[in-house]
């Protein structure tokens, strides 16, 4: 370990993040990212990783996108993030992108700066617009970590943070169970129902049939608003623009963040229809920050769609889901005792093991070998497991190669009880 990324470690224990520290340390690692582009990069050390976490779709066009770059560092020549006051042709520009990809009912695009920002707003939009207050979401979720967005989100992170949701206003389900949610929609009560589209931090557990076309009939039946949180599904990485469009649904309001940003200036929205957009007539101002629709954000937000429009991107998302598919299926036979199953919708893949700490161990073993990924938040035993679009066929043969070589390492990890205690 470099000297350098071992005095940045010891400094950050003192004044940024020491539970962090300790994490890595207990990896065996002090990683500092130095260098970096496309979906690889490199730490302090000269070690080069292939990136198979993205930040959850941050890097979704790789890092240090050139056209992602060259869009914002033109776009610095003439204007700066400009005032939420004004319309501009830039801000127009990102909303007109946005709508042309969504389904036709969404009529209006609110920016701001993060996802949890963003789902904080849609659950507001709803509540006006229904003039209810009640919130039904997912008991293995994860919206963010804002006000609304985290007591919607699973109790992990609201109990440590004495931010319990109160049971009037909010209710979470089980996620696949339709049922569950008609029960508390018959109360008549619900403004939103907050899903997302494939649960990110439970290791991507994918959707029964209908589920998604279910959760858009039922609450329109009683009244409330379908929300699709598609900030780690959307943007075309379940090989459709929005992974809820996929499965058959036309939610009321479609959230987007991370991808959006190009990896390089943070950005997110609220894509929603007329019904939801109707504050938009009465108080414009009513949902204002000072860095709403940069326009410098949405010159990046502008580049990003012109970059997922492609029919190369399409392509290139089309060959890695295939490719990734085939190989899994075949690394799953050689490690059936470990790897249970590999859950798969476009590029979203999650990779669930037999041990509880088995998704910990695998991103121990990966980390040795090159590859970047992190386990599921809310289950230990699963990986997460998330290309960019643009990764090349020769960069994911790589990643199959030291992800078979990995299974057996993390099975002798995750045995010896080693990371157990590191969470």
């Amino acid at each position: 370990m470099s000297e350098e990324a071992h005095k940045i470690y010891e400094e950050a224990a003192d004044v940024w993040n020491p539970n962090k520290v300790d994490l890595f340390h207990g990896f065996g690692v002090e990683m500092v990212m130095g260098e970096r582009s496309g979906n690889t990069f490199s730490d302090l050390d000269g070690n080069t990783y292939i990136n198979m976490h993205s930040n959850g779709g941050v890097f979704n066009l790789g890092h240090r996108n050139p056209e992602i770059i060259e869009a914002l560092t033109e776009g610095m020549e003439r204007v700066d993030a400009g005032n939420h006051y004004f319309p501009s042709a830039y801000k127009n520009e990102a909303c007109e992108k946005l709508l042309a990809v969504s389904p036709e009912s969404m009529k209006y695009v609110c920016f701001h700066n993060g996802g949890g920002e963003s789902i904080d707003a849609a659950v507001k939009f709803a509540r006006h617009a229904t003039g209810r207050k009640r919130v039904v979401s997912l008991d293995c979720a994860f919206h963010g970590s804002t006000g609304i967005a985290m007591e919607a989100g699973s109790e992990v992170f609201s109990k440590f943070w004495n931010m319990e949701p109160d049971p009037d206003l909010y209710t979470h389900i089980p996620y696949n169970d339709l049922n569950a949610l008609e029960e508390v929609l018959k109360k008549n009560d619900t403004a939103a129902v907050l899903i997302e589209s494939i649960p990110a931090t439970a290791g991507f557990p994918i959707p029964i049939e209908g589920y998604h076309k279910g959760i858009e009939e039922l609450s329109h039946k009683y009244g409330a608003m379908y929300i699709a949180d598609e900030v780690q599904t959307g943007l075309l990485r379940s090989g459709e623009m929005w992974c809820c469009v996929k499965y058959g649904a036309t939610p009321d309001m479609i959230v987007t963040g991370k991808g959006l940003s190009g990896g390089i200036y943070p950005m997110s929205a609220v894509i929603m229809n007329e019904e939801a957009g109707k504050w938009l007539h009465e108080d414009g101002f009513a949902q204002v920050s000072s860095f709403t629709a940069s326009e410098l954000g949405c010159i990046v937000v502008s580049k990003v769609m012109d970059i997922l429009n492609r029919q190369e991107t399409r392509e290139n998302v089309a060959m890695l889901t295939d490719f990734f598919g085939k190989g899994l299926a075949e690394i799953q036979k050689k490690h059936s005792d470990f790897l249970l199953e590999v859950r798969q919708c476009g590029v979203i893949m999650g990779l669930h093991t037999a041990h509880p700490s088995g998704g910990m161990a695998l991103m121990y073993s990966l980390l040795r070998h090159g590859v970047w990924s992190v386990f599921a938040d809310y289950d230990h035993s699963t990986l997460q497991f998330k290309p960019g679009l643009l990764m090349t066929k020769e960069t994911a043969e790589k990643v199959l190669e030291n992800l078979d070589v990995s299974l057996t390492e993390a099975k002798m990890v995750a045995a010896s009880g080693k990371l157990d205690n590191l969470m």
